[in-house]
């Protein structure tokens, strides 16, 4: 649910404009009102769940999400709709994290890398699938059914979760500064909120708040004093966060964590990742309406591919990667999705579905699923279990910063700016400059999995993570991997 939300808005953005008169910047922060408490909360999302209970925080986390939904369905302006959608990311701050958790959790070996797997398989389909959902709700119903529907989902996401899903929480007591003390155990730290890294988690909020002002209000005001000063701001706040993290008892960005090659690299593909599938959810199905004079229903349909190949392909790639390890099958697969995208950007106002949207759409979901499960498993891996929900978080809200800035930053970057998204002759050049960005963002993190990503996991089945300064020496001739 929190997934597809991610993207359902972005088929139901032209409608948004025309019924709450909003320009690109009022559609922006539509897409990004969520993105910005999203990325900002889900690490503190992940530390509650590992302190209070995974499956609580989840469930919390759906009622919330339900609530800010019925608030964006009822919306009389597009302030208020933004205001309901930030609310809205503090619910899928709850759920995220927790779900990989908890699957993390509870299963080991093998079944973790198959669950896992489909666990990315599915999330990935509910993104991909949110355009083609979206569309028809809009088509059908009205934008407002967009927001609407999740309320009775949420509902019986509660009533499963309650019954099925098993509680877990987090180990506290080995939660070690990078400085190397340890902090209070389980006994001292259960259920005490104190403890959590609400300044670190404000900063982030003002971080990326910031920046996404400063980028989204540049074509309009230019680089007046105003937007020189947010965004300075935001760099401010945002090396703040990382000084305010390296020296707080609770970071819920343990730092000691990017220690591990696998977990910094991964992430920095991820960053690279998500940044090309947030600009291309947000430009791609809004050019299919209003340059290709595609319908709501058929926009939404040009990623139905990437969600039909990412069913089928997703669980046994996470299958995949565990026997050849993770290098490989991101390195081409992130070759080929970008290539696909590559592809994407020669659509124009006389496209066709069949031919000109669905093959390489195809292509880059192909690469897509080749990619998914891989990533995801390694970050995990290159954690300790104690920190899953933290890991999940980390990687969650690195992915959602990415499309986050992503969207505020590609309609400067492309000429996107005003109404000009409403003029085929104006949207046409910025679409393939937009889509050829995101095939270089795509490239680059290929070329950051060939080079950094680990070929395989170096750790036995079921052995606890370690700092590579608490690892055994290894015997003489062995691969590092």
């Amino acid at each position: 649910m929190a997934m597809l939300d991610a993207t359902i808005v972005n088929v139901a953005l032209p409608a948004v404009g025309r019924d709450l008169d909003a320009d690109i910047a009022g559609l922006q922060w539509t897409a990004n009102g969520y993105l910005l408490t999203l990325s900002a909360l889900i690490l503190l999302g992940g530390s509650l769940g590992d302190r209070l209970g995974r499956r609580r925080v989840f469930v919390a986390g759906a009622v919330w999400f339900a609530a800010a939904s019925l608030l964006c369905g009822l919306a009389t302006s597009v302030e208020m709709l933004v205001a309901a959608r930030m609310l809205q990311g503090v619910g899928g701050a709850l759920l995220t994290p927790g779900s990989l958790a908890i699957i993390s959790s509870t299963f080991a070996g093998g079944d973790r890398g198959r669950a896992i797997g489909a666990w990315s398989g599915l999330t990935g389909i509910a993104g991909a699938a949110g355009p083609f959902v979206g569309g028809w709700i809009v088509e059908a119903f009205s934008w407002r059914w967009a927001f609407l529907v999740n309320v009775p989902v949420a509902a019986a996401v509660v009533v499963v979760a309650l019954r099925h899903v098993p509680e877990t929480r987090g180990e506290i007591s080995e939660h070690t500064r990078p400085g190397g003390r340890r902090t209070a155990g389980p006994a001292q730290e259960e259920g005490r909120l104190h403890g959590l890294d609400v300044v670190g988690a404000a900063l982030a909020a003002l971080a990326l708040g910031l920046v996404s002002w400063a980028l989204i209000s540049w074509p309009e005001r230019g680089l007046d004093a105003a937007v020189v000063t947010a965004g300075l701001g935001g760099l401010a706040a945002g090396a703040a966060f990382v000084a305010v993290e390296a020296r707080v008892d609770h970071p819920m960005v343990p730092l000691s964590l990017f220690a591990a090659r696998a977990f910094s690299a991964t992430n920095v593909v991820t960053f690279l990742v998500y940044a090309a599938l947030g600009g291309v959810f947000f430009v791609l199905v809004l050019t299919l309406q209003e340059l290709s004079g595609f319908s709501p229903l058929a926009a939404g349909a040009a990623l139905l591919p990437v969600t039909l190949v990412m069913l089928v392909l997703s669980p046994r790639a996470g299958a995949l990667a565990t026997r050849t390890g993770p290098r490989l099958p991101m390195t081409l697969g992130l070759v080929v999705a970008a290539s696909g995208i590559a592809l994407v950007s020669r659509i124009g106002s006389d496209a066709r579905y069949l031919t000109d949207v669905v093959p390489p759409v195809a292509l880059f979901g192909f690469g897509m699923a080749i990619t998914v499960a891989p990533l995801t498993t390694t970050v995990l891996a290159a954690a300790p279990d104690r920190f899953a929900g933290v890991a999940s978080g980390i990687n969650n809200a690195v992915a959602r910063a990415a499309g986050l800035l992503t969207v505020a930053a590609l309609p400067l970057l492309v000429g996107l700016t005003g109404d000009t998204y409403r003029d085929p002759a104006l949207l046409q050049p910025a679409f393939r400059s937009a889509m050829l960005v995101c095939s270089g963002l795509l490239a680059a993190g290929a070329l950051v999995s060939a080079l950094a990503v680990p070929r395989r996991d170096s750790r036995p089945a079921g052995c606890d993570w370690r700092t590579p300064s608490a690892r055994r020496p290894r015997s003489p001739g062995r691969s590092s991997g």
